[in-house]
């Protein structure tokens, strides 16, 4: 047998990526213990019409969860099916009732009903995860719904806002990331028990004379698996499925990029507003030990692209099962399944943390809205001109000319004479007072009502999670 250590490949997402509990729900050991789940449901219910035996279905139970991983592999090297080894290795365990595992049923009527429950308890746990992130941003959107800040549009300073209220701009994305999932939960379902091409006709032939019909025998046991079934398959559930859940994913994925890119953005210190927590003893570059790199973020942008692309694969495997089936979605399946729960629940648990340990530049945002802001408020000075009888266009032109002005002096690393050069213009104080200037450039283009709406999206978080 093979021994997985660092001394071979190990996929990156069987140690380095993910919690232990998504670690365990995509695990082959887990997969193999709800294969046998499945086993016994379908044997209890044959059970109950004289298929199979009491004691049979005793036995399997006494040892559903005994999973002989190595024996498994040894006869997998020589049937070369990973299922049906499951079944000789759990026969083997069970002297009695080891000859009617499986009976009438197909691989996929196992294998799918498997991995709907995978998706769904991925999804549970990927709703923790979110939950717990939205807890976070709302502790810090209330913390910060009223520290000003300059905006920016096109990466260039804009008008002011809030902490507040650029962090709600996150926590929306996440709020319907939480609403995208919770829709799409309760719609996983799995194959059923419809046999080879999903007509039940092996079922039909097994339980001829028996008084249950395949359908009643197929609700019984996935009311025991807890999971609904869709009510038309072939050999498999519909690979749309997949396709829908890992969009889910991928919005996720979106969110946590669009906030990780933007921290940064604004970590460097051309911005310095923002910075992700940096440890004690963290090496930012091993040249360079100066460096503070947003790793963490950087690292999420990363997981982010790849889990992006994921959907595209299962929509591959949706539109290209031919007829009944194919089987070319199998090999992909094993890890795009996987590493997508994987990827997306170490986003969370990065970004949950950068968000409880975010650093603020408090002198960094002050230096930056009082360089930029006064442009911001040239905005007001205009509506305040025409209000007074200048020409509009003409306010306009003289305006945009001191802010050019005063833009290539801060470029020069001179300080902004925005305010000093508009209230010393001869064409506009004919309309207003060089004081009046002064006071409608010093008081900023305002924020508007972004601390209130900050504190109506932390309510509404609050709300959700409760």
């Amino acid at each position: 047998m093979t021994a997985y250590t660092h001394e071979t490949y190990i996929s990156p997402f069987t140690w380095r990526y993910g919690s232990e509990a998504m670690r365990r729900l995509w695990s082959e050991v887990g997969k193999r213990r709800l294969w046998r789940r499945i086993w016994v449901a379908l044997a209890s219910v044959q059970a109950e019409v004289g298929l199979v035996s009491p004691a049979q279905v005793a036995e399997l139970r006494a040892h559903q969860q005994e999973i002989n991983w190595e024996r498994a592999q040894e006869l997998e090297a020589d049937l070369r099916h990973d299922l049906m080894a499951e079944v000789r290795a759990y026969a083997e365990q069970c002297p009695l009732g080891g000859a009617i595992i499986h009976l009438g049923a197909t691989s996929m009527d196992i294998e799918d009903n498997a991995d709907a429950l995978r998706l769904r308890e991925g999804l549970l746990l990927i709703r923790e995860g979110l939950k717990g992130l939205l807890a976070a941003f709302g502790e810090r959107i209330e913390a910060e719904a009223d520290t000003v800040i300059m905006a920016y549009t096109h990466i260039q300073p804009a008008e002011p806002t809030t902490l507040g209220y650029r962090l709600s701009q996150y926590a929306q994305d996440f709020y319907e990331d939480l609403r995208a999932l919770d829709s799409a939960l309760p719609l996983v379902r799995g194959k059923g028990f419809k046999g080879a091409v999903g007509t039940s006709a092996s079922y039909d032939h097994l339980l001829r004379g028996k008084g249950l019909a395949p359908g009643e025998m197929e609700a019984r046991i996935m009311a025991q698996l807890g999971l609904p079934a869709f009510p038309v398959t072939t050999q498999t559930y519909p690979r749309k499925q997949d396709y829908q859940v890992l969009s889910v994913l991928a919005g996720i994925a979106q969110s946590a990029h669009k906030f990780s890119l933007d921290l940064r953005l604004l970590q460097s210190p051309l911005f310095g507003e923002l910075a992700e927590p940096f440890g004690q003893h963290q090496v930012g570059s091993s040249a360079m030990p100066f460096k503070r790199n947003p790793v963490s973020s950087e690292s999420v942008c990363s997981l982010a692209r790849y889990v992006a692309e994921l959907p595209r694969v299962a929509w591959d495997n949706a539109a290209h099962s031919a007829l009944e089936r194919t089987l070319d979605d199998s090999a992909n399946r094993r890890s795009v399944l996987p590493e997508a729960f994987l990827a997306t629940d170490e986003m969370l648990t990065r970004v949950r943390r950068v968000v409880q340990g975010l650093r603020l530049g408090r002198e960094a945002m002050q230096r930056n809205l009082e360089t930029y802001g006064p442009f911001a408020a040239t905005e007001p000075l205009l509506m305040t001109l025409v209000q007074a009888g200048a020409d509009r266009q003409e306010m306009h032109e003289r305006i945009r000319e001191c802010s050019m002005a005063a833009w290539a002096a801060i470029q020069r690393g001179e300080a902004s004479p925005l305010i000093a050069s508009l209230a010393a213009d001869e064409v506009i104080r004919r309309y207003l007072a060089p004081d009046v200037i002064r006071t409608i450039l010093n008081a900023g283009a305002g924020v508007g009502d972004a601390s209130q709406r900050s504190l109506e999206m932390a309510r509404m978080i609050r709300q959700a999670l409760s």
